[in-house]
């Protein structure tokens, strides 16, 4: 990989790599901007430039999240330090048919983990319990993938915590009367009809181990 850079984003480039050589961690703005004597502006703006020219990839929703792909001196995001530091990803090779059999075709690409689950200060775990999702393909043992916020859209599978702090995972409606009624995924289920709930997240993606 050849990437054309100015020789001032090579120098923070190369800032940001020792840095994370020695600490482990990416520095903050106040610290490069300190360290090479600019203006946090201006080491934002290099950031910008060095992530459009793929030298590094950025987690704006974390601090210190800025990943090394490039190295400036030789050595490609595979090697070294600057390796260790990517964004984990995996081949996504072709397509499989689940139901009538198709020719397989290899057409490699890589997909970062990052674009599959989101991440960030903002997103939690929850392992559920129970099987009330299961025909929205939550089953018990899952992992759901929750983005942290007080409100919810008709429709949307939310964690809900209704009175006395039991919290539960549905789909969340709203009914006439003020009222909220949570639907589970499961026709064996009855929903639950509530006057009051505080909402703490909705879900965004689910994780199955396969076992």
């Amino acid at each position: 990989m050849d990437i054309m850079l100015t020789e001032k984003q090579i120098r923070v480039l190369r800032y940001f790599r020792d840095y994370r050589r020695e600490k482990g961690i990416a520095p903050t703005l106040d610290e490069a901007a300190a360290a090479l004597g600019v203006s946090k502006i201006t080491i934002h703006e290099h950031l910008n430039q060095l992530a459009r020219k793929g030298a590094i990839h950025r987690d704006r929703a974390r601090a210190r999240a800025v990943a090394i792909l490039y190295d400036p001196d030789g050595a490609v995001g595979g090697a070294g330090d600057a390796g260790r530091s990517a964004v984990p990803s995996l081949p996504l090779v072709g397509s499989i048919a689940a139901g009538r059999p198709i020719e397989a075709i290899e057409d490699r690409q890589d997909l970062e983990l990052t674009d599959l689950v989101p991440t960030g200060d903002q997103i939690y775990l929850l392992r559920v319990r129970g099987k009330s999702m299961i025909e929205d393909h939550i089953d018990d043992g899952d992992l759901v993938v929750v983005e942290k916020r007080a409100t919810v859209r008709d429709g949307e599978i939310a964690v809900a915590i209704l009175e006395g702090e039991e919290a539960t995972l549905k789909r969340v409606y709203r009914e006439p009367g003020g009222r909220y009624r949570l639907q589970p995924a499961n026709a064996s289920m009855a929903p639950i009809i509530v006057q009051d709930l505080q909402i703490r997240g909705v879900v965004r993606g689910v994780i199955r181990r396969f076992r």
